[in-house]
């Protein structure tokens, strides 16, 4: 199952910034496509521990971004359609905060033509 997500600042009238990310649930990996001002690799890997769904770079453990509230059962359920987000600005060189919101659920099984994720 791929979800589409949007994630921006606490205030986009005022702060524009925003990332808009594929999370693969199957593959536990995940794929910007697009962003500005939220500056995250092209992609990466993705855990869900007790609600909360943390993005890393390729091969790391350390968070690049944290998706509090999100979680995916067994049944493919999403456990909500938004939360709180907080990640690294690299610009500012400090912590932000701002909110996830799941934009689509696509329950098809995706075979990529040209996969970005290499590992």
């Amino acid at each position: 199952m791929r979800l589409t997500i949007l994630i921006n600042g606490s205030d986009p009238t005022v702060n524009h910034d925003y990332a808009v990310l594929w999370l693969d649930t199957d593959e536990r990996v995940w794929s910007r496509e697009s962003h500005d001002g939220i500056d995250l690799p092209p992609w990466g890997e993705m855990r869900d521990e007790n609600g909360v769904t943390t993005l890393c770079a390729p091969s790391e453990d350390a968070p690049l971004c944290t998706l509090r509230g999100l979680h995916v059962d067994r049944h493919q359920r999403v456990s909500t359609a938004h939360g709180a987000a907080a990640w690294s600005s690299v610009e500012k060189h400090t912590p932000m905060d701002g909110f996830w919101r799941l934009q689509a659920v696509d329950r098809q099984s995706v075979s990529a033509e040209n996969s970005v994720f290499r590992r």
